[in-house]
């Protein structure tokens, strides 16, 4: 029962996030070998000015060694 959140900056329309669901949805029951149906995607939106503190700081440096992919980027400043 994979569960899947993503974390985006404010901008896309409903089509958008719901699209993005499907094809990540589709992506990880072919991926990890389960069923469509048992793959649930949550989108949450986070403000860019808040980012740093709460994504990259208390989700993204904590669990970097639960992450198989990494961002591009980094958050020093």
């Amino acid at each position: 029962m994979p569960h899947i959140e993503i974390k985006c900056f404010p901008g896309r329309s409903d089509e958008q996030k719901t699209l993005c669901a499907e094809k990540v949805a589709q992506a990880a029951a072919e991926a990890l070998g389960c069923d469509l149906s048992s793959v649930s995607v949550a989108i949450k939106e986070v403000e860019k000015e808040n980012w740093k503190k709460d994504v990259w700081d208390t989700q993204i440096v904590p669990d970097e060694k639960d992450l198989y992919k990494k961002p591009g980027y980094t958050c020093d400043r």
